[in-house]
């Protein structure tokens, strides 16, 4: 991965906020997404897989769900960017965070 792929596969809002959440929660599912992110299924799922195709996201099949996490590829520079993006900009995805958690606590889509 290039740093041109790679803030291209971030410069959308849902993808940058899949990945911060993600990354804060070590791994999550779409139901969780969707209900973080306020956004349709297919919406979320479409761009879950723009990020696993990019090389940023990892996916594993449990059942009939798909849990997604940081890939263990990603380079050390890539997790350092969303490392740094979301430990200075925590008030940009605190509502989403706390919706996220919400959702693995009640475990109630998955």
């Amino acid at each position: 991965m290039n740093p041109c792929q790679f803030f291209k596969c971030l410069a959308d809002e849902t993808r940058l906020l899949s990945v911060l959440l993600i990354r804060e929660v070590g791994e999550a599912c779409v139901c969780d997404l969707v209900a973080a992110l306020d956004q349709d299924q297919p919406k979320i799922s479409r761009h879950l897989a723009s990020l696993r195709k990019c090389g940023i996201l990892h996916d594993e099949r449990r059942g009939k769900w798909v849990y997604y996490q940081l890939s263990p590829q990603l380079p050390v520079w890539a997790k350092e960017v969303i490392h740094r993006t979301a430990a200075d900009n925590p008030g940009y995805f605190a509502d989403a965070l706390a919706r996220v958690k919400s959702s693995l606590a009640s475990r109630n889509c998955c």
